[in-house]
């Protein structure tokens, strides 16, 4: 006997004999009866690892990360297959670089394994319906929400920080500590992404304290890269601008900049504080320690596998969740 013949004689679905044998407790008393009278009625013995009820395929989840090399997801991963696994599915994982096509590689995916459904970890914030038509099961955006996109958003899940609020939480902070003149690091202020998202917040921030934001004061990079940031951070430093502060999108754009503004001769927090969003485990071990808004990483993977399998088990809609982040004072932030 198989767990899919428990299933059947119990009349849920497999991945629900999965968590109710693995004590999951969104299993309602009902089924759980019903399931474990199936059990006994076919003597079934599980395997302790639950793998077996997916042996002959067709019940795979699948993980599209799009910038594999990025620190920031390595906790949400990790999550999601913890999550995935519990659930009772397997696990299909395709990584693709930063400039790749995330959707393309998706729909690929999705026929190759014959997939239930799919997270996204990481994509652009600006689909369009006939962009997301080749995935035809339900799909989850992780870590953004496609704010610039025209698709119903009836049609499909999200979970993320709401990236434009957390950045004014982050200047706000810097605004409440006296500082006014402050510069943001960031990739560009119009890439229809998570960049301009967070920029929009700076500004924002800026005016409600009743600063004017100053153009001079924004420090475009154009990529993520830590090299690049660091050489765009040393100009800036080197330009003669007056600056107590800088509010970078990402923490690895803070590791950088905390470095070139140390090979400037400029003291973080002593002449120039800096604060950032993320909270990768690496911003533990700049020195200063980064203050930074960490985002709820583990929280993440776990909600957006929720969703999907409320969706599979047709008990939960389509829906975007936002998560808040929670501030990290490190001691790169001082008082003016």
């Amino acid at each position: 006997m198989t767990i899919r013949d428990v299933a059947e004689l119990s009349g849920v679905s497999v991945s629900t004999v999965s968590r109710d044998l693995n004590e999951h407790p969104d299993v309602s008393d009902d089924v759980r009866a019903r399931v474990l009278s199936a059990v006994k009625e076919l003597h079934y013995v599980p395997n302790a690892s639950a793998r077996d009820l997916v042996k002959s395929g067709g019940d795979s989840i699948g993980v599209v990360v799009r910038g594999a090399d990025n620190p920031f997801f390595t906790p949400i991963i990790t999550a999601i297959e913890k999550s995935v696994e519990k659930a009772g599915y397997t696990l299909s994982i395709r990584q693709i670089r930063a400039g790749e096509d995330e959707l393309a590689a998706a729909a690929r995916l999705a026929r190759s394994k014959k997939l239930k459904g799919i997270i996204l970890l990481g994509g652009r914030f600006d689909y369009t319906a006939d962009e997301v038509a080749p995935i035809d099961i339900p799909f989850v955006c992780c870590t953004y929400a496609n704010n610039f996109g025209t698709v119903d958003r009836a049609a499909f899940s999200s979970v993320s920080i709401d990236d434009r609020a957390e950045a004014y939480k982050a200047v706000k902070y810097l605004t409440d500590k006296g500082h006014r003149k402050i510069a943001v690091l960031m990739d560009s202020s119009r890439d229809g992404s998570i960049s301009e998202l967070r920029y929009r917040g700076y500004l924002d921030a800026l005016r409600d304290a009743g600063i004017e934001p100053d153009e001079g004061l924004t420090i475009e990079s154009s990529t993520y890269r830590m090299d690049s940031v660091y050489d765009k951070t040393r100009v800036f430093a080197a330009s003669g601008k007056e600056f107590t502060a800088i509010f970078a999108i990402a923490d690895s754009m803070a590791i950088a900049a905390i470095k070139a503004l140390h090979d400037e001769g400029i003291d973080v927090p002593g002449d120039c504080s800096v604060i950032a969003i993320d909270g990768i485990n690496m911003s533990l071990y700049t020195i200063p320690t980064l203050t930074t808004l960490v985002q709820p990483k583990e929280e993440i993977g776990k909600r957006a596998v929720k969703i999907l399998m409320d969706k599979l088990e047709g008990s939960g809609e389509h829906c975007h969740i936002r998560l808040n982040t929670a501030l990290r004072q490190g001691g790169s932030v001082r008082n003016l």
